[in-house]
């Protein structure tokens, strides 16, 4: 080993040399950007202000319950009577404005209006509307900041969920869990900072893929773990037969000497990157087994999740998981729920959607409120679109089926800093803004802001462009912070 070494050392020639110097002075700027006071006298000893947020912040997790499909706002959350008062109707071309269609409405002669079969009601001290498909999210109506005015450019599934996930239609791009890394690190050294939950209900679903947990150009300690419902949670953890705690800490170190050569003969800083990705492993292998242990959950905490919480793999359970990833110092926890893509037969669709989703929801915000976690964790819940006002194919009332809607449609945040309350109006079709418009753009640089980081200094440097999770938009909307 010695001897590699040595001739390691020796093999270093000017273009190397210039090479690893330009490394070197480069991580210097950097982080001099990030942290100006980096290399004031005061603070030429302590490097432990890495992964600092720019200003203080108001939530320091993120537990964000996607819902992969895109749910109908006008059958959960936007209550329109004109839908009921002109059911059959054809929406009026001014309403429409020439919308881009999707390829399964496009061919429509006409656009039958259909309002929702669902009964609303009044919620809350802002007297929020809900249906009666969300009879326990409407016991936390008051905890809820509902934002009925998100638009996107996206109109097909991929590109809009991809879009919400990483601030770009096109993959390759890191997602907002790895830019949450990136700026902020983990609160828990043997736990990721980004970690993954699927499940899938019985509506008809669309595909979850890896790039939307992605680190894209970002170091891979970055990336999202999944965590799966079988008898190994995370994939290739476990020791391999014949192997004990150990030889793998001796494999790992041995490891780690070879890997430290190879860094000082290239600079590449992914090498580096994946000691600490093995190390965090190591970790892992005792933290993740208690971590995925329900059976020490009291009583009355499964009594409030249901009890298809202590079925893994499902809904009920991802969310209690959350809840147990999220305490032990998790950043941000990313759950995807399918099963919303409402074409046909959508009440029935929804109707068993709601059924899998609402008690666990209410119950994680309960949950993380009695355990005084909710002002410091900022929980969000929502789909890549909403639902169009009009019926995609036959009109029936008690059997409709809606299309894609990027112009308008609902998200809910609560905790982490947000205000409670009802922000955005649309119109009397449930179509149009009509009142404080939010973009996705718009939406992520709120996020970041809520965890103490400003969307356009968070930034990195990639084929010579900086880039960052907002792209070159976006703006702080204030009227959802407390």
């Amino acid at each position: 080993m010695e001897k590699e070494a040595v001739e390691y050392g020796l093999n270093l020639n000017r273009r190397k040399f210039l090479s690893r110097l330009s490394i070197g002075v480069g991580s210097a700027a950097l982080g001099s950007l990030l942290i100006p006071d980096l290399f004031n006298s005061s603070n030429a000893t302590d490097v432990s202000t890495l992964g600092l947020p720019h200003f203080a912040p108001k939530a320091k997790r993120i537990i964000y319950l996607f819902q992969n499909g895109a749910p109908s706002q006008l059958d959960l959350f936007d209550y329109k009577p004109t839908l009921q008062q002109m059911f059959g109707q054809d929406l009026p071309a001014s309403i429409r404005g020439g919308q881009r269609l999707t390829g399964m409405t496009a061919n429509q002669t006409s656009f039958p209006l259909a309002g929702t079969k669902f009964q609303f009601n009044q919620y809350g001290q802002h007297r929020a509307w809900m249906s009666e498909l969300l009879p326990h999210t409407a016991k936390v109506a008051d905890d809820l900041c509902i934002i009925k005015t998100i638009h996107t450019e996206a109109i097909n599934h991929d590109p809009a969920l991809t879009f919400f996930q990483t601030g770009a239609q096109v993959g390759n791009r890191p997602s907002m869990g790895a830019w949450l890394s990136y700026g902020l690190g983990s609160e828990n050294q043997n736990l990721p900072a980004f970690t993954v939950l699927l499940s899938k209900g019985k509506g008809n679903g669309q595909g979850v893929y890896s790039k939307l947990w992605t680190n894209g150009f970002l170091d891979s300690m970055h990336q999202g773990v999944q965590f799966s419902s079988g008898e190994n949670p995370v994939l290739y953890l476990n020791n391999p037969e014949g192997i004990d705690k150990t030889d793998r800490r001796s494999m790992l170190d041995q490891l780690a000497s070879l890997n430290e050569l190879g860094f000082a003969e290239t600079g590449d800083p992914e090498i580096r990157a994946r000691i600490q990705q093995y190390e965090m492993a190591f970790r892992m292998q005792t933290a993740v087994p208690e971590l995925m242990d329900v059976s020490r959950e009291p009583e009355d905490v499964v009594k409030l999740y249901g009890p298809e919480c202590l079925v893994p793999g499902t809904y009920a359970a991802n969310c209690l998981l959350a809840r147990k990833l999220s305490e032990n110092g998790v950043r941000f926890v990313q759950l995807y729920h399918q099963g919303w893509d409402g074409h046909n037969n959508l009440p029935l669709e929804i109707e068993g959607q709601c059924l899998d989703t609402d008690q666990p929801t209410a119950a994680l915000i309960t949950d993380l409120k009695q355990r005084g976690l909710l002002d410091e964790t900022l929980v969000i819940w929502g789909g890549e679109f909403g639902r169009t006002a009009y019926c995609q194919g036959p009109l029936n009332k008690e059997n409709y089926g809606r299309d894609h809607h990027p112009r308008c449609f609902t998200i809910w945040m609560a905790g982490g800093g947000v205000k409670p309350g009802v922000y955005g109006e649309t119109d009397e079709f449930g179509y149009n803004i009509t009142k404080d418009p939010v973009h996705v753009h718009d939406f992520h640089a709120t996020i970041l802001h809520l965890m103490g980081l400003n969307h356009e200094q968070l930034t990195f440097k990639h084929l010579g462009r900086r880039y960052r999770l907002t792209d070159v938009a976006g703006k702080v909307v204030n009227g959802l912070i407390a």
